[in-house]
């Protein structure tokens, strides 16, 4: 039994807006405005992400953060990135920092 999910599940939640996925992964921007709240974010994310024991691809840069999810063990998006997302954006939530709009 896997925890595979297809892309469309990911986007039909509606906690993960902003989030662009496809069927290899998922991937969000927040936008932390300073460097310092972009760490603090890092920093959440490392401790979701241990407790998890399921490790995203993290990126800061001043002023964003990018946060890319996949499953190695399935080939492409699992349950447990959208779980994980889920908790990665309540936490960028709970610092005041919003998702980067596309364009």
């Amino acid at each position: 039994m896997t925890d595979r999910i297809v892309a469309a599940e990911f986007r039909a939640e509606p906690s993960l807006a902003g989030w662009r996925a496809d069927d290899d992964g998922a991937v969000v921007t927040f936008a932390t405005g300073t460097f310092a709240r972009g760490l603090e974010l890092v920093n959440a994310i490392g401790e979701l992400a241990e407790a998890a024991d399921h490790h995203p691809d993290v990126d800061l840069r001043f002023p964003t953060v990018t946060v890319r999810m996949t499953s190695h063990d399935v080939g492409g998006l699992s349950r447990r990135d959208l779980e994980l997302a889920q908790r990665v954006t309540q936490a960028a939530q709970r610092l005041g920092v919003r998702v980067e709009e596309a364009g």
